[in-house]
């Protein structure tokens, strides 16, 4: 599946969507075991066992919200991933200003954030030989549509929708997620 006004080399070339999986963030790391290219991208409208941080789940409904990962299987030393996670969060926070113009905000390290209730969040997974990364998996989720929040979760949970009324098109926002991360991320190995 292509995805919409994607201007990258190798980011989200290859991209796999799947209306329903466990997670896409596991899903990515069975890819990697196949051999998939770097830039490699799965993204779902339902995870039935969707990756937080710490072990912890990420509540994905049907298509309500965004849910990707993506591969970069690329050879470099673990000091070019430093702050990573933050620079992937600011993009996002980026992105709404201009796209959408609205002000979310990060709570480091690795969540989205509106009135203190949380919007979204980034789980960055590596394999690393020595000092060398030989493959990052970024999995990102972002509240974008979604009304209606599981229980356990409602009163800590929140949406784009349900705090701007704005409903976000999924593989717009990851197009350009792609675009701007890949400059970014080449401009990083070069330093």
């Amino acid at each position: 599946m292509q995805l919409n006004n994607l201007k990258t080399k190798f980011l989200g070339q290859n991209t796999f969507y799947i209306n329903t999986i466990d997670s896409t963030q596991s899903e990515i790391w069975r890819l990697y075991k196949k051999q998939a290219p770097t830039g490699t991208l799965v993204f779902a409208d339902i995870q039935t066992k969707g990756k937080g941080t710490h072990g912890r789940t990420w509540h994905t409904s049907q298509a309500e919200n965004i849910a990707f990962s993506f591969l970069i299987n690329n050879n470099f030393n673990i000091e070019k991933l430093d702050g990573i996670t933050i620079e992937i969060a600011e993009i996002i926070v980026d992105i709404f200003k201009r796209k959408y113009n609205i002000q979310i905000k990060i709570k480091k390290p690795n969540d989205l954030i509106y009135n203190n209730k949380k919007l979204g969040g980034i789980l960055t997974e590596t394999k690393i030989l020595g000092t060398q990364v030989t493959c990052i998996v970024i999995g990102i989720g972002i509240n974008t549509n979604q009304i209606e929040f599981p229980e356990d979760i409602k009163n800590t949970a929140t949406s784009i929708k349900k705090e701007f009324n704005i409903t976000v098109d999924t593989k717009e926002f990851i197009a350009e997620f792609c675009n701007v991360f890949e400059k970014r991320f080449i401009e990083r190995m070069k330093k």
